[in-house]
Protein backbone atom coordinates (compact mmCIF):
# COMPACT_ATOMS: atom_id res chain seq x y z
CA UNK A 1 0.00 0.00 0.00
CA UNK A 2 3.03 2.48 0.64
CA UNK A 3 4.37 1.75 -2.28
CA UNK A 4 1.65 2.27 -4.17
CA UNK A 5 1.25 5.74 -3.12
CA UNK A 6 4.88 6.66 -3.71
CA UNK A 7 4.11 8.22 -6.98
CA UNK A 8 1.08 10.39 -5.65
CA UNK A 9 4.36 12.21 -3.53
CA UNK A 10 6.15 13.05 -6.86
CA UNK A 11 6.28 15.93 -8.79
CA UNK A 12 4.66 15.92 -12.26
CA UNK A 13 6.80 14.56 -15.62
CA UNK A 14 8.48 17.49 -16.91
CA UNK A 15 7.40 17.37 -20.82
CA UNK A 16 10.85 15.99 -21.93
CA UNK A 17 10.42 13.38 -19.36
CA UNK A 18 6.99 12.52 -20.33
CA UNK A 19 8.67 12.38 -24.12
CA UNK A 20 10.62 9.99 -22.61
CA UNK A 21 8.67 7.78 -20.69
CA UNK A 22 6.63 7.48 -23.77
CA UNK A 23 8.92 6.69 -26.47
CA UNK A 24 10.08 3.54 -23.84
CA UNK A 25 6.16 2.22 -23.56
CA UNK A 26 6.13 2.86 -27.29
CA UNK A 27 8.74 0.84 -28.29
CA UNK A 28 7.48 -1.61 -25.60
CA UNK A 29 4.01 -1.92 -27.55
CA UNK A 30 2.00 -0.48 -24.62
CA UNK A 31 0.84 2.76 -26.45
CA UNK A 32 0.11 3.51 -29.88
CA UNK A 33 -1.08 6.37 -32.16
CA UNK A 34 1.88 8.85 -30.47
CA UNK A 35 -0.23 8.96 -27.41
CA UNK A 36 2.03 10.99 -24.52
CA UNK A 37 1.96 9.55 -20.91
CA UNK A 38 2.11 12.51 -18.60
CA UNK A 39 2.08 10.20 -15.06
CA UNK A 40 4.95 8.36 -13.65
CA UNK A 41 5.22 4.95 -13.85
CA UNK A 42 4.37 2.30 -11.62
CA UNK A 43 5.75 -1.03 -12.54
CA UNK A 44 5.36 -4.14 -9.87
CA UNK A 45 6.85 -7.09 -11.55
CA UNK A 46 5.91 -10.63 -9.99
CA UNK A 47 9.07 -11.82 -8.15
CA UNK A 48 9.21 -15.05 -10.79
CA UNK A 49 10.22 -12.31 -13.28
CA UNK A 50 12.99 -13.48 -15.06
CA UNK A 51 16.51 -11.28 -15.91
CA UNK A 52 15.43 -10.00 -19.49
CA UNK A 53 11.71 -9.51 -18.27
CA UNK A 54 13.57 -6.96 -15.42
CA UNK A 55 15.90 -6.00 -17.47
CA UNK A 56 15.55 -5.90 -21.28
CA UNK A 57 16.05 -8.14 -23.92
CA UNK A 58 14.39 -11.25 -25.90
CA UNK A 59 14.79 -11.99 -29.76
CA UNK A 60 13.30 -8.49 -30.53
CA UNK A 61 15.59 -6.64 -27.64
CA UNK A 62 13.12 -5.10 -25.88
CA UNK A 63 12.62 -2.55 -22.98
CA UNK A 64 12.22 -4.55 -19.42
CA UNK A 65 10.70 -3.49 -16.51
CA UNK A 66 13.50 -0.72 -15.20
CA UNK A 67 13.29 1.39 -18.58
CA UNK A 68 9.16 1.14 -18.28
CA UNK A 69 9.65 2.60 -14.82
CA UNK A 70 11.89 5.12 -16.12
CA UNK A 71 11.07 8.62 -14.06
CA UNK A 72 9.15 6.52 -12.34
CA UNK A 73 9.07 3.70 -9.30
CA UNK A 74 10.10 -0.04 -9.59
CA UNK A 75 8.44 -2.49 -6.74
CA UNK A 76 10.15 -5.39 -6.13
CA UNK A 77 7.97 -6.51 -2.91
CA UNK A 78 9.39 -10.01 -1.72
CA UNK A 79 12.91 -9.06 -2.74
CA UNK A 80 15.00 -12.14 -1.30
CA UNK A 81 12.42 -14.24 -3.76
CA UNK A 82 13.74 -12.79 -6.82
CA UNK A 83 16.39 -15.30 -8.59
CA UNK A 84 19.64 -14.37 -8.01
CA UNK A 85 20.67 -13.43 -11.54
CA UNK A 86 17.89 -10.76 -11.87
CA UNK A 87 18.53 -8.94 -8.31
CA UNK A 88 22.56 -8.48 -9.97
CA UNK A 89 21.08 -7.21 -12.86
CA UNK A 90 20.06 -4.54 -11.53
CA UNK A 91 23.03 -3.23 -10.36
CA UNK A 92 24.16 -1.85 -13.22
CA UNK A 93 21.18 0.35 -14.04
CA UNK A 94 20.71 1.64 -10.43
CA UNK A 95 24.47 3.06 -10.71
CA UNK A 96 24.00 4.23 -14.42
CA UNK A 97 20.65 5.26 -14.93
CA UNK A 98 20.83 2.98 -18.10
CA UNK A 99 19.81 -0.77 -19.08
CA UNK A 100 22.64 -1.86 -21.56
CA UNK A 101 21.86 -4.62 -23.57
CA UNK A 102 24.08 -7.07 -25.54
CA UNK A 103 23.48 -9.49 -28.12
CA UNK A 104 25.58 -10.80 -31.32
CA UNK A 105 23.32 -9.18 -33.34
CA UNK A 106 22.40 -6.03 -31.14
CA UNK A 107 23.70 -3.59 -28.94
CA UNK A 108 21.12 -1.13 -27.37
CA UNK A 109 20.88 0.99 -24.47
CA UNK A 110 17.25 1.58 -23.05
CA UNK A 111 16.89 4.55 -20.33
CA UNK A 112 16.59 3.26 -16.63
CA UNK A 113 16.57 6.36 -14.41
CA UNK A 114 14.04 4.90 -11.79
CA UNK A 115 13.50 4.38 -8.18
CA UNK A 116 13.51 1.52 -6.49
CA UNK A 117 11.16 0.16 -4.04
CA UNK A 118 11.86 -3.49 -2.31
CA UNK A 119 10.33 -4.51 0.50
CA UNK A 120 11.24 -7.97 2.30
CA UNK A 121 10.12 -10.27 5.24
CA UNK A 122 13.30 -9.81 8.18
CA UNK A 123 13.48 -14.03 7.65
CA UNK A 124 11.68 -16.26 6.11
CA UNK A 125 9.17 -17.14 8.79
CA UNK A 126 8.33 -13.38 9.16
CA UNK A 127 8.55 -12.70 12.94
CA UNK A 128 11.62 -12.25 13.90
CA UNK A 129 10.55 -9.71 16.24
CA UNK A 130 8.09 -11.80 18.11
CA UNK A 131 9.58 -14.54 20.40
CA UNK A 132 6.28 -16.06 20.70
CA UNK A 133 6.17 -16.64 16.84
CA UNK A 134 9.81 -16.80 15.19
CA UNK A 135 11.22 -19.64 14.10
CA UNK A 136 13.78 -22.01 16.39
CA UNK A 137 16.45 -20.99 13.68
CA UNK A 138 16.47 -17.42 15.06
CA UNK A 139 18.32 -15.24 14.74
CA UNK A 140 20.79 -17.33 12.07
CA UNK A 141 17.69 -17.64 10.10
CA UNK A 142 17.57 -13.73 9.48
CA UNK A 143 21.04 -13.71 8.65
CA UNK A 144 20.63 -16.24 5.94
CA UNK A 145 17.94 -15.38 4.71
CA UNK A 146 18.81 -11.49 3.72
CA UNK A 147 22.00 -12.99 2.33
CA UNK A 148 19.63 -13.66 -0.26
CA UNK A 149 20.59 -10.04 -1.32
CA UNK A 150 24.14 -9.90 -2.21
CA UNK A 151 26.25 -6.61 -0.08
CA UNK A 152 26.87 -4.81 -3.55
CA UNK A 153 23.22 -4.40 -4.29
CA UNK A 154 22.34 -3.61 -0.81
CA UNK A 155 25.16 -0.78 -0.78
CA UNK A 156 22.91 0.56 -3.84
CA UNK A 157 20.27 1.04 -1.58
CA UNK A 158 20.13 3.89 0.42
CA UNK A 159 17.33 4.46 2.71
CA UNK A 160 16.44 1.20 5.21
CA UNK A 161 13.41 1.65 6.79
CA UNK A 162 11.90 -0.88 9.44
CA UNK A 163 8.17 -1.00 9.10
CA UNK A 164 6.55 -2.75 12.49
CA UNK A 165 3.49 -5.04 11.89
CA UNK A 166 0.22 -3.43 12.22
CA UNK A 167 -1.90 -3.87 15.47
CA UNK A 168 -5.37 -3.94 15.21
CA UNK A 169 -5.91 -0.92 17.67
CA UNK A 170 -3.99 1.27 15.32
CA UNK A 171 -6.74 0.52 12.43
CA UNK A 172 -8.81 2.64 14.21
CA UNK A 173 -6.73 5.47 14.84
CA UNK A 174 -6.98 9.58 13.92
CA UNK A 175 -5.92 10.27 10.43
CA UNK A 176 -2.07 11.09 9.91
CA UNK A 177 -1.64 14.94 10.09
CA UNK A 178 -0.21 14.98 6.78
CA UNK A 179 -1.58 13.70 3.92
CA UNK A 180 0.19 12.69 0.36
CA UNK A 181 -0.91 16.64 -1.21
CA UNK A 182 0.95 17.80 1.87
CA UNK A 183 3.72 15.56 1.75
CA UNK A 184 4.01 16.37 -2.65
CA UNK A 185 4.29 19.93 -2.01
CA UNK A 186 7.22 19.80 -0.07
CA UNK A 187 8.72 17.27 -2.28
CA UNK A 188 8.31 19.47 -5.28
CA UNK A 189 9.77 22.17 -3.94
CA UNK A 190 13.16 20.51 -2.78
CA UNK A 191 13.22 19.01 -6.62
CA UNK A 192 12.76 22.16 -7.81
CA UNK A 193 15.88 23.64 -5.49
CA UNK A 194 17.79 20.67 -7.24
CA UNK A 195 16.56 21.53 -10.93
CA UNK A 196 17.88 25.30 -10.19
CA UNK A 197 21.20 24.17 -8.58
CA UNK A 198 22.11 21.88 -11.88
CA UNK A 199 20.67 24.01 -15.19
CA UNK A 200 23.76 25.53 -15.55
CA UNK A 201 25.97 22.24 -15.23
CA UNK A 202 27.41 21.40 -18.86
CA UNK A 203 26.84 17.31 -18.83
CA UNK A 204 26.16 14.78 -21.29
CA UNK A 205 23.10 13.91 -19.50
CA UNK A 206 21.13 16.81 -17.31
CA UNK A 207 21.42 16.71 -13.99
CA UNK A 208 18.09 17.11 -12.47
CA UNK A 209 18.66 15.24 -8.70
CA UNK A 210 21.31 14.97 -6.11
CA UNK A 211 21.41 11.28 -7.37
CA UNK A 212 22.82 12.30 -10.64
CA UNK A 213 25.47 14.53 -8.61
CA UNK A 214 29.25 13.11 -8.20
CA UNK A 215 32.47 13.92 -7.77
CA UNK A 216 33.94 17.45 -7.79
CA UNK A 217 30.24 18.71 -8.19
CA UNK A 218 28.88 16.63 -5.15
CA UNK A 219 31.86 18.47 -2.91
CA UNK A 220 30.88 21.70 -4.57
CA UNK A 221 26.83 21.04 -3.47
CA UNK A 222 27.00 19.63 -0.64
CA UNK A 223 30.40 20.65 1.62
CA UNK A 224 30.19 19.04 4.95
CA UNK A 225 31.42 21.69 7.97
CA UNK A 226 33.88 20.39 10.41
CA UNK A 227 31.34 18.65 12.61
CA UNK A 228 30.20 16.57 10.09
CA UNK A 229 33.64 15.90 8.58
CA UNK A 230 33.81 13.96 11.92
CA UNK A 231 30.56 12.40 12.02
CA UNK A 232 31.69 10.81 8.82
CA UNK A 233 34.66 10.22 9.34
CA UNK A 234 33.63 8.08 12.62
CA UNK A 235 30.89 6.53 10.31
CA UNK A 236 32.64 5.02 7.74
CA UNK A 237 34.59 2.61 10.44
CA UNK A 238 31.79 1.74 12.52
CA UNK A 239 29.15 1.24 9.50
CA UNK A 240 32.15 0.21 7.22
CA UNK A 241 31.24 2.37 4.92
CA UNK A 242 32.46 1.77 0.93
CA UNK A 243 33.55 4.37 -1.48
CA UNK A 244 29.71 4.39 -2.73
CA UNK A 245 28.09 3.91 0.25
CA UNK A 246 30.46 7.19 1.36
CA UNK A 247 28.81 9.35 -1.70
CA UNK A 248 25.64 8.14 -1.10
CA UNK A 249 25.00 9.19 2.08
CA UNK A 250 26.26 12.75 1.21
CA UNK A 251 23.59 13.06 -1.33
CA UNK A 252 21.22 11.79 0.51
CA UNK A 253 21.89 14.29 3.12
CA UNK A 254 21.81 17.31 0.53
CA UNK A 255 18.74 15.84 -0.41
CA UNK A 256 17.40 15.89 3.34
CA UNK A 257 18.82 19.24 3.38
CA UNK A 258 16.77 20.65 0.39
CA UNK A 259 13.66 19.38 2.19
CA UNK A 260 14.61 21.22 5.01
CA UNK A 261 15.21 24.25 2.46
CA UNK A 262 18.57 24.77 4.17
CA UNK A 263 21.04 25.71 2.21
CA UNK A 264 24.42 24.34 4.08
CA UNK A 265 24.29 20.42 4.63
CA UNK A 266 24.25 20.53 8.51
CA UNK A 267 25.26 17.97 11.24
CA UNK A 268 21.78 16.86 11.62
CA UNK A 269 21.36 16.26 8.29
CA UNK A 270 24.06 13.66 7.63
CA UNK A 271 22.89 11.93 10.83
CA UNK A 272 19.67 11.57 9.73
CA UNK A 273 21.36 9.83 6.39
CA UNK A 274 23.35 7.56 8.19
CA UNK A 275 20.19 6.45 10.00
CA UNK A 276 19.11 4.86 6.76
CA UNK A 277 22.21 2.88 5.87
CA UNK A 278 21.45 -0.86 6.44
CA UNK A 279 23.16 -2.45 9.31
CA UNK A 280 23.67 -5.92 8.54
CA UNK A 281 22.37 -8.81 10.86
CA UNK A 282 24.59 -11.12 12.94
CA UNK A 283 24.25 -14.81 12.35
CA UNK A 284 23.89 -16.93 15.94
Amino acid sequence: MLAARFPGILPPLTPQEALEVSMVASVAGEIADGVIRRYRPFRAPHHSASMPALVGGGNKVRPGEVSLAHHGVLFLDEFPEFPRQSLEALRQPLESGKAVIARASAHVTYPARFQLLAAMNPCRCGYLDDPAMACSRAPRCAAQYQAKISGPLFDRIDLHVDVPAVRAEDLSLPPPAEDSATVAKRVAAARQIQLERYQDVASETPIRTNAQADGKLLEKVASLDRDGEALLSQAVDKLRLTARGYHRVIKVARTIADMDSSEPVLRRHLAEALSYRRIAPQAG
